[in-house]
């Protein structure tokens, strides 16, 4: 049985950036989508976990839920310049019509002289997203707009 490890890899994409994120459950791999998408704009080792902000979003699906998680994420670093490092995803609810997560996401405002800039995330995309599961193991794919 092989052993799920935790992570993310941008891949190759012909205009935006690729994500692949897995975990060993489905939360950890949200968590890992979003480590990932802030990884595109930021060394986020060197983002300190000094804010947190409470995140709960809805939607149709679970693509949907995928949608919204990263498209609130990058709300808040339009709106409030934040970048974030830590995620954590509480709950998950999936129903046939219906989908739900709870998370916090901790992370600080955006300093130039602290926080090398990388490329900008202007939205999430529906494209090539996918969720599989097997072997204990929950991957995930999506593109993100750049």
């Amino acid at each position: 049985m092989s052993k799920c490890v935790a992570g993310f890899e941008h891949l190759e994409h012909t205009a935006d950036v690729l994500i692949e994120a897995r975990g060993s459950s489905l939360s950890e791999a949200l968590e890992m989508a979003a480590l990932a998408t802030y990884e595109v704009m930021t060394d986020t080792k060197l983002v300190e976990p000094r804010v947190r902000v409470d995140i709960e979003v809805e939607g149709l699906d679970i693509f949907n839920i995928l949608y919204r998680w990263i498209e609130e994420l990058i709300t808040y670093t339009d709106s409030e310049r934040l970048v974030f490092s830590k995620f954590k995803v509480h709950y998950i609810k999936l129903d046939q019509d219906h989908a739900k997560i709870k998370a916090e996401a901790w992370g600080e405002e955006f300093n130039p002289d602290k926080h090398p800039s990388r490329t900008v995330v202007k939205a999430m995309t529906y494209s090539q997203m996918s969720f599989i599961e097997e072997d204990r193991c929950w991957k995930i794919a999506f593109v993100v707009d750049i």
